[in-house]
């Protein structure tokens, strides 16, 4: 019994052994490096629109918090008013 135990657990060793050296070989492989750097880029791309969405819903809550205003860009006004462009026609 005590023998068949080291044996199943030096079987499971041996295959776990066998597969992080395969998984580690195919990552050092042209199409395996090709993969982490894409995923690589594809991580900064992801974490840039979370930084953006997070930035813009802040934007919207500190206008809410302090404008009291519905959120947007400011508006701006007009100086001139329409009765003096009426009496230059």
């Amino acid at each position: 019994m005590k023998a068949g135990v080291w044996f199943a657990a030096g079987a499971a060793a041996g295959v776990y052994g066998m597969v992080r050296a395969r998984r580690l070989a195919e990552a050092f492989t042209p199409d395996g490096m090709r993969d982490r750097i894409g995923a690589a880029f594809l991580g900064a791309r992801l974490l840039g629109e979370e930084v953006a969405r997070g930035q813009a819903e802040a934007e919207i809550h500190l206008r809410q918090r302090f404008d009291g205003a519905d959120a947007g860009p400011p508006q701006l006004t007009n100086p001139t008013t329409t009765s003096s462009r009426e009496g230059t026609r």
